[in-house]
C-alpha cells in the first residue's frame, strides 16, 4: 500500500492581513495560493471564513516550499501521488502516468 498525499484548501488572510487568498495545502502544509478578485474584502462571509485560520506571510510559503522540495513532495515540482488531484489549483493539474509513480 502506497502513501498518498491529500490536497485541501482554505480562505486565509495573507501578507500582514492585507488580503484574503485561497490557500492550498498538501497534508496541512501550505504550498501555493490563488488570489481572489478585487473587492473580495467587502464579502463579510469570506472575511469570517478567513478569520478562522491563521494569517500566512510570504516567508511561510517560502519556507514550506523549500521543505516540500527537499522531501520531493511539492506538487509543483514532483509527481507526488495524490488522494485527490482534482483539488489542485487549475494551473497545477498534471496528467500523471501511474507507472512513473512506482518506478
Amino acid at each position: 500500500m502506497s502513501f498518498k498525499y491529500k490536497i485541501t484548501h482554505a480562505y486565509c488572510w495573507y501578507n500582514n492581513g492585507s488580503m484574503i487568498v485561497k490557500m492550498y495545502f498538501i497534508n496541512e502544509i501550505p504550498f501555493t495560493f490563488d488570489e481572489l478578485p478585487d473587492g473580495h474584502l467587502y464579502d463579510q462571509d469570506l472575511c469570517r471564513m478567513a478569520d478562522k485560520y491563521r494569517t500566512f506571510e510570504p516567508e511561510d510559503l517560502y519556507k514550506n516550499s523549500f521543505y516540500l522540495i527537499d522531501e520531493e513532495a511539492h506538487p509543483c515540482f514532483f509527481p507526488v501521488e495524490l488522494e485527490n488531484p482534482e483539488d489542485l489549483p487549475d494551473e497545477l493539474e498534471f496528467d500523471y502516468d501511474g507507472e512513473d509513480l512506482t518506478s
